[in-house]
């Protein structure tokens, strides 16, 4: 068709891609005198009335959508038996392409597209419309940096039946949520799950399941747990790869119920990324420039700009200080394995952290991970804790880390329990190993009171993240649990 004129007036002169339903081609608006994109739908799909629908549909649903990270529809037509629909063109590459040419993305700039992309969905699910087919292909990156979202080819209205018939799988499912794989309701939270197999594959530089066919990899979705990102890339922070744990969670009950919410914990994560590295690059600077203003419905927690979160954090430590005073203040409960009985030493300073994980590498992998964080809330009601164990672990152990964001050479780790009485060794590595053996030994093995502070080597080197890893519980104890961590230097 390069060459064609449609309907008059959108000359043909470049083929860009094409699909199993329709061709994009770089078309001259001589009417507007600008370039643009147009898709046009196969001979043999126009005949198809519900192929020929589900293409009108596309036009009307994000014709109706504004947000400057979706590709705007401008026109649709048909020019004798040839729909088409006409772009915005966007000058650059797909995000497929980014990955391939680069493989792992910065982290700065894996957040920023992933905040850029959820925007642009969190319009579409704000018009009752969900994407249901979203990848790395289907976002472009303009020559500005900037990430837009393409084809609403099988996007479907939360407010009609649609034109897909139960059972039915759509959708490339390299990126596909375990409902849609099972042929089940798709609803907002089905995005929110293949955005986070993007953001997987941006940090990481690949998908996270393969299988010799579609239909294992789809399988992988439903039943297998997503590959620990840390793991894959060390220097993920630990706030980054709980917002992929979230995000990818097989239920929908633990997964982000809307990608607004995934949106701002991404903004937060952005914000600590600026904090430890100092500064941020690329199109992660112009996200972390127009982060929500102080009106935001997240103003009293979100963390918007270097400047504003580093005030925060003087406010952290600040509490952290009070804290370890009250900690000081107490008759600790400690034992030969290394347990701080002196009055304190002098010098010494709070760390600063910024997230905390759980641990389990002899088990399924997941520890309670969203209570993770009540361990280093500053409240001492809260708190993160093991699964429940019938007086034997069953294992060499089980933990939760704390990440300081950069390595420290850490002195003392001082601890809260509100389940006291169980053995831990402390351990620290500068990412989070596969292994527990793949950590160095600072403290203990120690019995934790409800308070305690332990010394850690002295000639240890610095390090950045810290395991507080319980070995055995004591008799009768079904589980252990962890208030509050802190961490002097």
């Amino acid at each position: 068709m390069i060459g064609t004129l449609l309907s008059g007036r959108f000359r043909l002169e470049e083929r860009l891609g094409s699909g199993g339903m329709s061709t994009v081609y770089r078309a001259f608006d001589e009417t507007l005198e600008r370039w643009v994109a147009i898709k046009v739908l196969h001979r043999e799909m126009s005949g198809q009335a519900d192929q020929l629908e589900r293409f009108r549909r596309e036009a009307r649903a994000v014709a109706r959508l504004s947000s400057p990270n979706l590709v705007s529809v401008i026109d649709a037509g048909d020019d004798q038996g040839h729909p088409y629909i006409v772009f915005e063109l966007v000058e650059g590459e797909t995000l497929k392409d980014r990955i391939r040419r680069l493989g792992r993305l910065p982290v700065d700039e894996a957040i920023a597209y992933a905040i850029e992309i959820g925007r642009a969905l969190a319009a579409a699910h704000a018009a009752r419309l969900v994407h249901r087919d979203v990848k790395p292909q289907n976002v472009l990156v303009d020559h500005d940096g900037r990430a837009k979202v393409t084809d609403f080819g099988i996007a479907r209205s939360l407010e009609a039946d649609g034109l897909t018939m139960t059972g039915r799988v759509l959708g490339t499912t390299d990126y596909v949520s375990p409902e849609q794989a099972l042929g089940h309701s798709v609803t907002e939270q089905s995005d929110v799950y293949s955005l986070g197999i993007v953001l997987f594959e941006m940090l990481t530089g690949d998908v996270p399941f393969k299988a010799d066919t579609q239909v294992g990899v789809a399988m992988k979705h439903v039943r297998d747990p997503l590959p620990n990102v840390q793991m894959r890339r060390p220097e993920v922070s630990s706030a980054l790869a709980a917002v992929i744990e979230r995000a990818t969670s097989k239920e929908t009950g633990h997964r982000y119920r809307t990608v607004d919410e995934m949106v701002h914990d991404l903004e937060q994560a952005l914000a600590i990324e600026a904090a430890r590295a100092g500064t941020v690059t690329g199109e992660a600077t112009s996200v972390l420039r127009h982060l929500p203003s102080e009106s935001s419905s997240y103003a009293p927690t979100r963390l918007r700009r270097p400047a504003r979160w580093l005030a925060t954090v003087v406010l952290a430590t600040a509490v952290a200080a009070a804290v370890l005073v009250v900690l000081a203040s107490r008759t600790e409960q400690g034992s030969t394995g290394g347990a701080d009985r002196g009055g304190g030493r002098a010098g010494l300073r709070p760390v600063t952290l910024l997230a905390a994980g759980d641990y389990d590498p002899a088990g399924d992998g997941r520890e309670h991970p969203d209570e993770a964080a009540q361990a280093i809330d500053d409240n001492r009601t809260t708190f993160w804790s093991t699964e429940a164990y019938n007086g034997d672990l069953g294992k060499a152990g089980v933990g939760l880390y704390v990440d300081a964001g950069r390595p420290v050479a850490a002195r003392r780790l001082s601890l809260v329990s509100p389940e006291p009485e169980f053995e831990a060794v402390i351990y620290a590595a500068d990412g989070v190993p596969r292994e527990i053996g793949g950590w160095t030994r600072v403290a203990g093995p120690i019995e934790v009171g409800e308070t305690a502070r332990i010394r850690l080597d002295p000639s240890g080197p610095a390090l950045r993240n810290y395991l507080v890893w319980i070995t055995r519980l004591a008799p009768g104890q079904r589980r252990a649990a962890i208030s509050e961590i802190s961490l002097l230097r």
